[in-house]
């Protein structure tokens, strides 16, 4: 049984008295209800052990209770449960596929937004930046370089103490390695696609690099509640919705959350190493998906 076939005919059986104003709350009262009887079998699970013989079937009949009441709900809401359960899917691999995806799949998921440009308005498919920390009138700064030419401008915490902001460039590097995209980086490395007008003033203009900005900084500030990420595997689904929503209009938004998990993760891995470190080799490999740390100079 497919479950729009299941709603149709649980909407046969219902019984609920229909008051206006009022079609919501017994159905969502039944499945408050439903879930506290689900937890009370659990504990006679747990108290009791094998000695609940009926401890299955108690499970799968509340189950099929609380799916009642679903059902319900949905319908009453307009709904259809069918599209429900294919969205639910389509949001938990949105958000938790890359996790058991293989490198062939990593591979075909490989996200290109300049393919259609010149060489000199795309992003390199691999490269390595190499960063150095100096001491400057009074204050630490960070300086970069590809192949011995300084890319982008000397950088600092711009903060009262001393966070390792400096080394923010790396969170834009990993965007580029595993999003294929990166409004700063390609400004950085002088790739804007200026050839089309309209690609270089929506998605590589001064909004989409202060959204970007804007990304890079607040998932610093969460970072740096959460020991920078250091054994974090997980990153807030809130977090990640805000990121998907501050991108909902630019080419970036067919990444998933599950890619902006990964791209944050790598992009904390390395910036840790280059902290530490003060300074190193960072390798960006975009056809892998990729962004590793070398300690010193390439």
């Amino acid at each position: 049984m497919n479950f729009a076939e299941y709603q149709k005919q649980a909407l046969n059986t219902d019984q609920i008295p229909t008051v206006e104003g009022t079609e919501l709350i017994i159905p969502l009262l039944g499945l408050v209800g439903e879930v506290g009887s689900l937890m009370t079998e659990y504990k006679k699970h747990l108290r009791d052990g094998d000695a609940h013989k009926l401890f299955e079937e108690g499970i799968a009949e509340e189950l099929g209770d609380m799916l009642w009441y679903i059902a319900n709900i949905a319908t009453k809401s307009n709904l259809n449960l069918e599209e429900i359960a294919e969205n639910n899917l389509s949001k938990c691999n949105d958000r938790w596929g890359w996790r058991n995806s293989s490198p062939i799949d990593e591979k075909n998921t490989i996200y290109i937004f300049d393919n259609d440009f010149p060489e000199n308005e795309s992003l390199p498919r691999k490269f390595a930046v190499e960063i150095t920390e100096v001491s400057k009138d009074n204050s630490v700064k960070m300086k970069a370089f590809i192949n011995q030419e300084q890319i982008g401008s000397d950088l600092t915490d711009n903060s009262y103490q001393s966070d390792g902001y400096r080394f923010h460039d790396i969170f834009h590097f990993a965007y580029a390695a595993v999003l294929g995209w990166s409004v700063v980086t390609r400004s950085i490395l002088k790739r804007k696609r200026k050839s089309n007008p309209l690609i270089d003033e929506v998605e590589d203009g001064g909004r989409a690099v202060a959204i970007e900005e804007g990304i890079a900084a607040l998932v610093f500030s969460y970072a740096k509640d959460h020991g920078f990420l250091k054994g974090v595997s997980t990153l807030d689904y809130q977090l990640l919705k805000t990121i998907k929503n501050m991108t909902s209009h630019l080419e970036v938004s067919r990444c998933s959350l599950g890619d902006w998990e990964k791209a944050i993760l790598m992009g904390y891995d390395v910036w840790r190493q280059v902290e530490k470190n003060r300074g190193g080799t960072v390798i960006v490999d975009l056809d892998r998906r990729s962004i590793t740390y070398q300690i010193g100079v390439s």
